[in-house]
């Protein structure tokens, strides 16, 4: 082959190569306008919602340490019942990699957020199935953030809302931090109340206390199984006899307490912290009694 041609063939790949769109393995400048095309593109269309293999998922909705893994291992101990770990759904996400990618999923009826809800719907399904049960509860603490998109992923989902006093769940992540910060944990907590708050006022479900849980528990499961159309069942409350899973960090509660497999009393709270205005008004809206910071 000559020279000539040998240039010419060179000249020819780079010139292919300088009109080629950029590939997934470019820098993050690249990657942040791959997502903000993705999201331009998720604000012009909104797909349609697809059939869920599961219609009707039960979410535990409640703040951090408000006895939510207590809850789960309960649900779980139930023969119809499949409660796993903390599944973080919401951390689950479809990445779309080329341009032209959205364009050929609209083609579908699907865009990034109902491309996701079939993958979460897919792993409810898959745990379901692996269970052999009948009904699959999801207990992610910050499902409580993201109640519109959980709505809009399972019109016909079904909710617990776990309550516990704030001023408990203040005092619960202040002894379990090592350095707390008074001001941010008031902060989170109020963060998680609102959230909640506002998913009581507008989806249908059953309300429980983190207190009836653990100083009723026979009344508070009857009540839960009669919402969700099951029996109840005795060995429910002998959650120890049951195979719940590793207990670990991020994957919901891993104390000695929650794996000695029986429901503990809950904690007394010897000195009980003031709370901000708002976390006190909606501590009240919850039915407790609570103690004001003064300004």
């Amino acid at each position: 082959m000559s020279a000539v041609s040998k240039g010419l063939k060179r000249r020819g790949r780079l010139l292919v190569q300088a009109l080629r769109p950029p590939t997934s393995n470019a820098g993050s400048g690249t990657a942040a306008a791959r997502r903000t095309r993705e999201t331009d593109e998720t604000d012009r269309y909104v797909a349609p919602h697809t059939p869920r293999l599961v219609e009707s998922p039960v979410f535990i909705l409640s703040p951090v340490r408000s006895g939510s893994t207590l809850l789960r291992v309960l649900l779980n101990s139930h023969s119809k019942i499949r409660a796993p770990h903390e599944m973080h759904l919401r951390t689950l996400h479809v990445h779309m990699d080329r341009d032209f990618t959205p364009d050929a999923m609209k083609e579908l009826e699907l865009d990034k957020s109902e491309l996701e809800h079939l993958l979460w719907d897919r792993v409810l399904d898959l745990e379901l199935k692996r269970s052999g049960k009948e009904i699959v509860v999801d207990k992610t603490p910050p499902n409580a953030l993201i109640w519109p998109r959980l709505r809009r992923c399972w019109p016909q989902a079904r909710y617990l809302f776990l309550l516990r006093h704030p001023e408990g769940v203040v005092t619960s992540l202040v002894n379990r931090r090592q350095k707390p910060d008074l001001a941010q944990i008031h902060a989170e907590v109020l963060r998680y109340a609102e959230k909640l708050e506002e998913a009581r006022q507008t989806l249908p479900g059953h309300t429980v206390t983190y207190e009836q849980l653990t100083g009723e528990p026979e009344k508070a499961t009857r009540e839960i199984c009669h919402y969700l159309g099951v029996e109840w069942e005795a060995g429910m409350l002998d959650y120890g006899r049951h195979d719940h899973g590793t207990f670990r960090p991020h994957m919901g509660d891993w104390s000695t307490t929650i794996k000695s497999g029986k429901i503990q009393p809950a904690r007394r709270v010897d000195h009980r912290p003031d709370l901000p205005p708002r976390l006190a008004e909606i501590a009240e809206a919850w039915g407790y009694q609570a103690t004001t910071t003064t300004v």
